[in-house]
């Protein structure tokens, strides 16, 4: 029993289990069994499922359409959602710029907007990174210029994840080049299908069309798609990404892969016994498992923070600095474990068990949590200047001689 959680929230556990466990269609389940790659048919199928139940947008307020829970509530289901290995649904429209529009859109945009991200009926993409500011987002320079009734869009994103599939993007643009680079900002709606947007898919390590490179040429852009005041972006900015690194902490997709681990390790032999009978591979799990459980300690103070109405502030970036790393040192715990196996890609089918089969590729595409959603060394900026108050230039030296 985990006595962390009230009655109330344990029962809301065993609900949210066992409705996963029944609504997943049995080619799901296979995949999700296998920790293989969901397809984004796959992905809307179960986007639709849980929308049908209610759930599909569980941060949502029961105004816009979702289900009320508290933040207790939100944390448990999506742990159980990566428990089961079930499809990730694109975060981009439900956890992303759906909260945004509904806390700094107009009541055109919330009315326009939300009822098809809640549906799936539109598919949304980030246009953030650019080939010249990733890291240091404000250096920016895709341009929006204003025509009076319209922007004239023209840049390029890079790292778009799935742009090929989605309706829309949200994109920083720069609207004022003649003030601070934060504050010359703007947030803007632009639709996919619109006259000089192109997506170009790329290949990721992990064997996945991932990303794109996003291209704006002179692209129209109605004045009633800007989100939030006119160079007034920035703040958005940090809004969203306090929801995105707080999404990040993949407490429960750890806990999945502690699991694998484990399981991998009971069923590897050296000289006849299972390598989790290695005093050595004991150690490593038993202190990956104890920095886990401290991670999921703190996600839960942070949670405490939300269920009294607090935004995701600076802790967030703690929550996906650990977060991210346990997800790597998790993987590369498996590889080692697997040795040469875990190199799927060069094995014939059947000769490593489904499960395992995924975990090559798993380990390539997880070298990006350290980079999206903001670097580990950006975390640490973050934690360093808002959280421990440390000054963020050494201070100066009296000159030589002084007194």
């Amino acid at each position: 029993m985990d006595l962390s959680f009230s009655a109330d929230e344990r029962a809301f556990r065993e609900e949210a289990r066992a409705f996963i466990h029944s609504a997943m269609p049995p080619h799901i389940k296979a995949k999700a069994d296998a920790a293989a790659h969901f397809t984004h048919d796959e992905i809307m199928e179960w986007h639709k499922i849980l929308f049908n139940k209610g759930w599909v947008a569980w941060g949502w307020p029961e105004e816009f359409g979702g289900p009320g829970f508290t933040a207790t509530k939100r944390f448990i289901l999506s742990e159980e959602l990566e428990l089961a290995g079930a499809p990730v649904l694109s975060p981009f429209g439900l956890a992303m710029v759906g909260p945004l529009i509904q806390r700094f859109g107009t009541d055109a945009q919330k009315a326009r907007f939300l009822p098809k991200i809640l549906s799936g009926e539109e598919i949304w993409c980030q246009g953030y990174s650019e080939p010249n500011a990733g890291s240091d987002l404000a250096s920016l320079r895709t341009r929006a210029v204003d025509k009076g009734d319209h922007f004239v869009v023209t840049g390029q994103k890079t790292w778009t994840t799935y742009a090929q599939h989605a309706d829309w993007i949200f994109c920083l643009v720069r609207t004022d080049e003649t003030v601070k680079k934060q504050a010359g900002i703007s947030f803007l709606l632009i639709p996919m299908d619109a006259p000089g947007v192109e997506a170009k898919p790329m290949l990721t390590l992990g064997n996945t069309p991932a990303f794109a490179d996003t291209f704006f040429e002179e692209v129209k852009v109605p004045k009633e798609n800007l989100l939030g005041p006119l160079n007034g972006g920035w703040g958005l900015a940090k809004a969203l990404l306090g929801h995105e690194r707080t999404l990040v902490a993949g407490v429960g997709q750890a806990q999945r892969t502690l699991r694998l681990a484990k399981r991998i390790a009971a069923n590897t032999f050296d000289n006849g016994a299972p390598l989790i009978d290695d005093p050595r591979w004991r150690e490593r799990l038993a202190a990956l498992e104890m920095r886990l459980r401290a991670h999921q300690m703190t996600n839960y103070r942070a949670l405490a923070e939300q269920q009294k109405g607090k935004h995701p502030g600076p802790e967030s970036s703690i929550l996906k600095l650990v977060g991210s790393v346990l997800v790597q040192e998790l993987d590369e715990l498996c590889m080692e474990l697997m040795g040469h196996n875990a190199l799927a890609w060069f094995n014939e089918e059947g000769v490593v068990p489904a499960i395992e089969q995924w975990v090559g590729s798993s380990f390539c595409y997880n070298r990006a949590t350290t980079i999206y959603a903001g670097s580990s060394e950006i975390q640490k900026n973050i934690i360093s200047k808002l959280i421990l108050g440390l000054p963020t230039k050494p201070p100066k030296r009296a000159p030589k001689g002084a007194k």
